[in-house]
């Protein structure tokens, strides 16, 4: 009976197949599971205190998970939440200080404007004009998206804020091509306004994040921070104007298209609502320019901006657009980011990777081309643990320290640090990389191609072209 019980009812049962695409054992896969593997020893085998060692294998598991992309980004993010809390490897302000965060609220204001600029019809009325200024070439679209982002970093101070307003524009515009989702078209637009409004901008005083930090600490620390314009000459004509002379070539390369530009037709005058979210968007734009003037911080300029759009009566954004259209994903995302950050200082991870990397470093007298080298290399790789904002927080304090091993002056040490938070090896390190490919609706995977291809070329070509440089203008 129990034969014909199995043989009556195995037909009836689904047959396995190969496991679905979702489930094989892809490299990116298996470098997560090798990631998990290793924090799982970590713990087993703990090579720091408990507390440190805990630290240590959420980190490794987290970053794993995230340069990967094997599961998405959101989700690990969560799972951080939940594993920190659960094991209790730092307060709960430290783990979710993310949410906290003026950058998290400014994403959350820009995501508003941002379906704000594609409902309205304003996004596509700024594209048509960008576009006459481009040309029809594909090499004279990703450059011209790549400019407006550099542009942009010299008039406002968050690279967040330049990648939020930028990004909806950048998308009408590769629909105005031809460009359409998933095509290689539109993925070279999405990195050229995410890296253009990004990466060159590292060499302008207040346009980033660590770029703040590192003259905040410098100067409590040190007593010295550079002027607005010793710092765009020491920066700005390698990592900004030569690393964008690299990246546009880089990118039409790596993701060829042809654009199938639609027909010129003449827009109609402004509707209303266009009319209002112009100067909605100029105000804040003014506003975040002079932000020297009035000390307000950008999130609350983008928040402010994103309630007006939300009021009820106004109808730029409406509810079911606020409901459905909003990437709540990316919040997440963000917030896990940089409350690993958070957990790393907290910890002491940073300032212990620092301190070993510090003891090999050949650095010495009399040795210019080794020392650059050195501290760019120990910039760079505090930036893979601590995430770029974390950079200066950690290597700020030591380099006092660098710069009596070296006989350099401590504001040649100090300035090194740029050569390394500004050549991302990956593009979780850094929050507007993330954003930016959430709000272009991109995989992370080209942003990592690209990060890891113009680091290597940076390495290569740049830094011996900055190292002449800066000897030139006696930095060294």
């Amino acid at each position: 009976m129990t034969r014909s019980f199995v043989s009556e009812t195995l037909p009836l049962l689904p047959r396995l197949g190969p496991p679905p695409m979702s489930l094989r054992l892809s490299p990116p896969r298996l470098l997560a599971i090798a990631a998990l593997i290793t924090s799982l020893i970590i713990l087993a085998f703990p090579p720091l205190a408990a507390g440190e060692s805990h630290a240590l294998a959420l980190t490794v598991a987290a970053i794993g998970l995230w340069a990967t992309g094997a599961v998405p980004e959101y989700l690990t993010a969560l799972a951080f939440f939940t594993a920190a809390m659960l094991f209790k490897v730092a307060p709960a302000g430290v783990i979710f200080s993310g949410f906290e965060s003026a950058a998290l609220w400014l994403i959350f204001g820009g995501l508003v404007m941002g379906v704000a600029v594609k409902s309205t019809g304003l996004g596509e009325r700024i594209a048509a004009r960008l576009a006459r200024l481009f040309g029809t070439s594909y090499c004279g679209v990703i450059a011209g998206v790549t400019l407006v982002g550099v542009a942009l970093g010299f008039v406002m101070p968050s690279s967040m804020g330049r990648t939020i307003l930028l990004m909806p524009i950048a998308l009408s515009l590769a629909d105005r091509f031809g460009f359409a989702p998933g095509s290689r078209g539109r993925t070279g637009v999405v990195l050229a306004a995410a890296f253009g409004c990004h990466i060159p901008t590292f060499a302008v005083l207040p346009a980033n994040v660590p770029n703040v930090i590192l003259i905040g600490a410098s100067e409590t620390l040190y007593g010295w921070a550079p002027s607005y314009g010793s710092y765009l000459l020491l920066h700005f004509p390698v990592l900004g104007l030569l690393k964008t002379a690299v990246m546009v070539p880089l990118i039409v390369w790596l993701w060829p298209d042809r654009p199938r530009p639609a027909a010129a037709v003449a827009p109609g005058p402004m509707r209303g609502e266009e009319r209002w979210l112009a100067w909605l968007l100029a105000a804040a734009l003014a506003l975040w320019a002079s932000d020297f003037l009035h000390h307000i911080s950008p999130a609350w300029i983008g928040m402010a901006a994103a309630l007006v759009l939300l009021w009820p009566g106004i109808g730029l954004v409406g509810r079911k657009a606020f409901s459905e259209q909003i990437n709540y994903g990316s919040l997440f995302y963000v917030a896990g980011i940089m409350g690993l950050g958070a957990l790393v200082d907290h910890s002491g991870l940073g300032a212990r990777l620092a301190a070993a990397i510090l003891e090999v470093l050949p650095l010495a007298p009399g040795h210019p081309a080794t020392n650059f080298a050195s501290l760019a290399t120990l910039s760079t790789s505090v930036g893979l643990i601590t995430t770029l904002p974390g950079v200066p927080a950690v290597l700020t304090p030591l380099a006092g320290e660098m710069a009596r091993a070296a006989d350099l002056p401590v504001q040649s040490v100090l300035m090194t640090q740029v050569l390394g938070f500004s050549n991302p090896l990956l593009p979780y390190l850094s929050a507007p990389l993330v954003v930016a490919m959430q709000l272009g609706a991109e995989r992370l995977g080209p942003a990592q191609t690209l990060c890891a291809i113009l680091a290597i070329l940076t390495i290569v070509l740049l830094l011996p072209l900055d190292f002449l440089w800066w000897q030139l203008l006696g930095w060294l």
